[in-house]
């Protein structure tokens, strides 16, 4: 049973602000058959709460970078300490502790060309004091993540609702990295970025007095932003809305042969929040979110088995220090 605290009208308007963060409620409450004043009030009860935030994104993989998965073992006594600072960096995504508070995962990226200009991060953790080994995994494809979030694979809404709900692609947008050029933003960009990665529902007006543009020119710039893939509207929440209670990283080992089978088949897992395939001893990643142990152990020794894995190695996420990444004002 899904908590007593949330009901199937939170699920539904969740789901369906993963398919479009700034969709108005008019528009929601239209196709869930609802008032929009119903709308307005549920979303201002739970974010007001913090069970719910949308926030704008960025795929750092359409700016011409590389993403990392890094995975740092601390002494004890320095992890606490080195989480909250690689929290407070802004090249960093996802930060948290688990293996009892000695383990600290998180992301960050790199130029393209981190071979003749390594990044700075990876380049310093390796020497910090209360660091006792470290591994960084590069992400050489996404089967599932960024604007695909778990939410998708809820069920609250109907394959009629979604499809109506979804937005329209635009034309001459293929949204594919390596077969577009890399998108590149300005000062103006990241200053309208800042503000939508503390709240994307943010109106036009605000993100017109902090970039100085007219309406018109931001409501444009983030329609194209939006439209590469560049940039795109994720929603935080309270993951009791869902009745999940155990998170777990998941690092696998697969032959090459199957590596694609095997991404693509967790891609469909209703437990994996995000799963790629990636570089290092380990090639296949994930995140999974399960009601309790008992349902990860099912999951493991079920689905998991059956992707023909050579290895498997599981890691329960005790705190998460930071969430995704969001782009900060120019100084």
């Amino acid at each position: 049973m899904k908590s007593s605290r949330f009901d199937a009208l939170d699920r539904r308007i969740l789901q369906a602000l993963q398919l479009d963060g700034r969709l108005p409620f008019s528009r929601m409450a239209e196709v869930l058959g609802v008032s929009d004043q119903t709308i307005a009030r549920r979303y201002t009860r739970l974010r007001t709460a913090g069970h719910l935030r949308v926030l704008a994104s960025i795929d750092p993989s359409l700016m011409g970078e590389v993403l990392w998965l890094v995975r740092v073992q601390c002494r004890p006594d320095g992890a606490e300490k080195l989480g909250r600072t690689l929290a407070m960096r802004d090249d960093t995504a996802w930060v948290s502790m688990s293996s009892g508070g000695t383990e600290i995962s998180c992301s960050t990226w790199a130029p393209a060309g981190f071979m003749e200009e390594p990044s700075l991060l990876l380049a310093r953790l390796p020497n910090t004091p209360s660091v006792v080994s470290m591994s960084a995994h590069c992400v050489m494809h996404r089967f599932f993540g960024g604007s695909l979030g778990l939410t998708m694979k809820s069920g609250a809404l109907s394959p009629e609702e979604v499809s109506t709900l979804q937005p329209e692609p635009v034309q001459g947008h293929r949204n594919v990295p390596g077969e577009q050029e890399p998108i590149s933003l300005d000062d103006g960009d990241r200053r309208m970025l800042a503000v939508l990665g503390r709240d994307g529902r943010a109106d036009l007006a605000e993100l017109a007095a902090a970039t100085g543009w007219s309406q018109s020119t931001v409501r444009r710039r983030l329609a194209h932003l939006r439209a590469s893939g560049a940039v795109f509207l994720d929603v935080e929440y309270d993951y009791g809305i869902y009745d999940l209670a155990t998170r777990v990283l998941l690092w696998a080992s697969v032959p090459p042969a199957q590596l694609e089978s095997a991404g693509l088949a967790l891609a469909d897992h209703p437990e994996v929040a995000y799963a790629c395939a990636t570089t290092g001893a380990t090639n296949l990643h994930a995140v999974l979110l399960c009601k309790d142990l008992h349902s990860l152990y099912t999951y493991l020794t079920t689905r998991v088995a059956d992707l023909g894995v050579r290895q498997v190695e599981t890691s329960p996420i005790m705190r998460t220090l930071k969430g995704p990444a969001t782009v900060r004002a120019p100084r």
